[in-house]
């Protein structure tokens, strides 16, 4: 039990640091009376969102888990209350994460005063590093407890270990349905009021992004703390429970191949193996916080370098370290066997596929290369143009991620067979806790320039923030990078586990295969469904905003010259609605389809169901979020004086392109990274009903 205990002693050396972080950001000024109004308003509209979401997502976990406990048959109460546990750790580190960035915002825009560029970063990063080690410190500290609770390492009958650990998969499936209510209810929540807020300031209006006159800029910084961080922290919490769980499936599933199950002598090769797995776990989150320390300390005047620094940094000392674990503790396994560095290897492949396809995301989304700043050029011929070339932009980088994810499985199953897979996945996601740190800086960094802006700080405090949030920009599109690998290497993982645990032979899953086909043709389609579904409810929420700001530019007397105040409760509102109705349709889908397509077809056909769903999923996750990423810095890229900077005719254009490539980069592209995820962990837990369902309604036929 070393590793599990190692583990838990992590997680909670993790959640000191996160009280030591949190004392360090509250502890900083706040800045003017001003400044205070508006970050309690911003502070007023996130709790007041959050609130109505959990309540909303309360509602269904309570639903699902009374369902689990009448079919205790199938899943028991246990598994109703790994579900429940889940749900509540991801909303907690949620919840506070998106507390402190609300209080980080202003103190960083009073650090970008009194202090510049390194004091403003190092109260940035410490918030961001609030939600980052949040993450992995207090899931990983409730996967553990579920562990210690059901005892599966105490356990040696081996049928009672795997039914112990069958249970722990409705922990994850407990995270990936809060992450898809998160992030698609934030997504639709602060990109419908970016969209209003830009559509009707910067271009009929003509004012400045951030103008205090704009009743939309409080609900659009509201936004950036629901969707970017609390959503943000949601998606990538549950990837990185998943990939755990997934890895411990399929330990198992190696060491019994070839053997009659799993049985006395090989089971404590299976927790030997598990041991490595949480070893290494705790070595990224202490890897992490080395990481976090770097950034802090590293920081001089140029922030993204310090960024970087730290990515790299943890990654590399997690490399290290897992050399050395996998020297002490690895063990060789499975029928074949493969020797324990084939499990190095495959770490190796995740980390080495993540660092790639974020740097890939860097490339088509920065300002500083050449798609993007030819994305630019081309606004400069009006808005049509300039969207159909972010959309083409998009549609090519797909390619190098998809490669990359291909040769990374590949390696990873000839170094370790299926546990490989599992272990790649968990490669990429091992340092999550930097990811997340440095992914939430930017929406932080965000609000500061917002905040300034409101306040009527001198240029030059703008200046700062602007940097920040510019290099922001570059590692949010670097962490949408990982949360798209991530999510494609947990989707097949769990797609792997879920047929391995439902005994599905490998000529079940041929091509001509009525059942399959019929399962890739439409889980291939439902991505597409559930993005129109979000475009919607994002276009909706636009919509009504547009509508209010015209409103109160119209009747508030003395708004546009400064002399009124807009009317920010009553955008924050419209925003709260609209979001929370737009979530639920797509959520119950995301939880329904597994149900019903196993329910009506069997398990073969929901296999090929998953298969589709993740293919299409993975390149709509890329085109989406590099399409909306590269429209965003385009025009930032203008907004910096090239092309005849603010006011021009690149400019508007450009504005233009950023609305429509918000929802496809905050909005769409996330969820669907998570809906296949969710699909694929609730197959998962499925397994034992639907293997005795066998397609009931099929058989009618």
């Amino acid at each position: 039990m070393t590793g599990l205990y190692t583990g838990l002693a992590s997680s909670i050396i993790a959640m000191i640091v996160v009280l030591f972080l949190i004392r360090a950001v509250v502890s900083r000024e706040a800045g003017t009376d001003v400044m205070k109004k508006i970050a309690r308003q911003i502070q007023h509209g996130a709790r007041t969102f959050l609130k109505r979401e959990y309540t909303y997502i309360a509602v269904v976990v309570t639903v699902i888990a009374v369902a689990m406990l009448l079919a205790k048959q199938y899943f028991g109460y246990k598994s109703a209350i790994a579900f429940v546990w889940g749900a509540f750790v991801s909303a907690s580190a949620g919840y506070i994460g998106m507390t402190i960035a609300t209080k980080a915002n202003v103190r960083t825009t009073f650090a970008a005063d009194k202090k510049g560029m390194r004091g403003a970063l190092g109260i940035a990063i410490s918030g961001g590093a609030v939600m980052g080690l949040s993450v992995v410190g207090i899931s990983f500290f409730g996967l553990i407890v579920l562990m210690l609770g059901f005892n599966i390492f105490g356990e040696t009958e081996p049928a009672l270990f795997l039914l112990k650990l069958s249970r722990i998969n409705s922990y994850a499936m407990g995270a990936s349905l809060f992450a898809l209510f998160a992030r698609a209810g934030g997504g639709i929540y602060t990109k419908g009021a970016d969209m209003g807020a830009d559509l009707v300031g910067k271009v009929e209006a003509g004012i400045p992004e951030d103008d205090p006159r704009n009743p939309t800029v409080i609900a659009d910084n509201v936004g950036d703390n629901v969707g970017d961080i609390a959503g943000l922290g949601a998606d990538l919490l549950e990837s990185y429970v998943e990939s755990i769980i997934v890895s411990m499936v399929l330990a198992t599933s190696a060491v019994a191949f070839g053997a009659v199950g799993l049985n006395s002598q090989t089971l404590p090769v299976v927790k030997s193996l598990v041991q490595v797995v949480f070893t290494i776990a705790a070595a990224g989150i202490i890897s992490s916080i080395i990481g976090v320390l770097f950034v802090k300390i590293a920081a001089r005047k140029n922030p993204q370098a310090a960024l970087l620094g730290g990515t790299y940094v943890a990654a590399l000392i997690t490399i290290i370290l897992a050399a050395v674990i996998i020297w002490q503790m690895g063990v060789s396994f499975g029928a074949k066997p493969y020797s324990k560095w084939g499990l190095f290897w495959s770490l190796i492949s995740g980390i080495i596929s993540g660092i790639i396809i974020g740097f890939v995301s860097e490339l088509y989304t920065s300002g500083q290369y050449k798609p993007v700043q030819k994305l630019a050029k081309n606004c400069a011929t009006g808005p049509a143009i300039g969207v159909v070339s972010g959309i083409s932009l998009g549609l090519k980088s797909v390619l190098i991620p998809v490669i990359a994810i291909v040769f990374a499985i590949i390696i990873s199953h000839g170094s370790a067979g299926l546990l490989g897979i599992g272990i790649a996945s968990f490669g990429m996601l091992v340092t999550t806790g930097m990811i997340v740190s440095v992914d939430s800086y930017g929406p932080i960094a965000d609000n500061a320039g917002g905040i300034a802006e409101m306040a009527g700080l001198p240029e030059r405090v703008r200046g700062v923030t602007d940097k920040l949030d510019s290099v922001g920009n570059t590692t949010a599109a670097i962490g949408k990078g990982f949360a798209i690998g991530s999510a494609a290497y947990a989707a097949i993982g769990l797609l792997t586990a879920y047929i391995v645990t439902s005994g599905i032979a490998a000529e079940m899953l041929s091509i001509s295969s009525v059942k399959v086909i019929a399962g890739l043709l439409i889980g291939g389609m439902l991505p597409f469904l559930i993005s129109s579904m979000l475009f919607e409810a994002t276009q909706k929420e636009a919509f009504k905003m547009v509508e209010e700001v015209r409103r109160q530019f119209r009747e508030i007397k003395g708004l546009m010259e400064g002399k009124a105040e807009p009317d920010s409760a009553t955008c924050v509102d419209i925003a709260t609605k609209s979001a929370l109705k737009g979530m639920i349709v797509p959520g119950a889908i995301s939880i329904l389809a597994p149900l019903v397509i196993g329910l009506i077809f069997g398990p073969v056909t929901l296999a090929g169901f998953l298969i589709g769903a993740i293919v299409t999923g993975i390149i709509i996750g890329i085109q989406y979020a590099n399409s909306g990423g590269g429209m965003d810095n385009a025009k930032k890229y203008i907004e910096e004086g090239n092309l005849g900077g603010k006011g021009s005719e690149a400019h508007k254009a450009a504005v233009v392109g950023d609305t429509v490539g918000d929802p496809m980069k905050d909005t769409v592209g996330p969820s669907i990274n998570i809906l296949i995820k969710l699909m694929s962990v609730i197959s998962l837990v499925l397994v034992p009903f639907i293997r005795e369902i066998e397609g009931v309604i099929w058989r009618l036929f």
